[in-house]
């Protein structure tokens, strides 16, 4: 299975913070499962350093690096990524959730028929199949 890591997630397997739900590390520790990290969230994490460099002590070039030295696959912006993001529905009556970093991850997802590895509960409010929620 090829798994999309959510941000939060990403950051919580690479630093092996305890915080990282056991069913998460099972589908990333799993060898027949190939596990991705985006752009989008090299972007999210970019833009938080700048912002606050104490609360976000990596850039996203270091997240990068990370990511390749633990062996996970990039996976880049495409224009059927963008066209995914105009197909992704929420249900009505959910929680606001204007996080667009999260929209992209799962319009990624989405598009690449990935299971998109998240702990955030506002997310399966999008009742989108690829939400895999740990």
């Amino acid at each position: 299975m090829n798994l999309l890591l959510d941000t939060h997630i990403l950051i919580w397997a690479l630093n092996e913070d305890p915080r990282l739900p056991a069913k998460a590390k099972d589908l990333i520790l799993d060898e027949n499962n190939s596990v991705y990290y985006s752009v989008v969230s090299l972007w999210e994490v970019s833009i938080k350093h700048a912002g606050h460099p104490d609360n976000v002590k990596f850039t996203g070039k270091e997240l990068s690096e990370f990511c390749r030295e633990a062996g996970f696959l990039s996976l880049e912006m495409r224009d059927r990524h963008v066209f995914a993001l105009e197909t992704v529905k929420r249900a009505s009556g959910a929680p606001l959730h204007n996080d667009p970093f999260d929209r992209m991850l799962i319009a990624q997802a989405k598009a690449e028929k990935m299971s998109f590895i998240t702990h955030d509960s506002l997310l399966p409010y999008y009742s989108e199949d690829c939400i895999t929620p740990v």
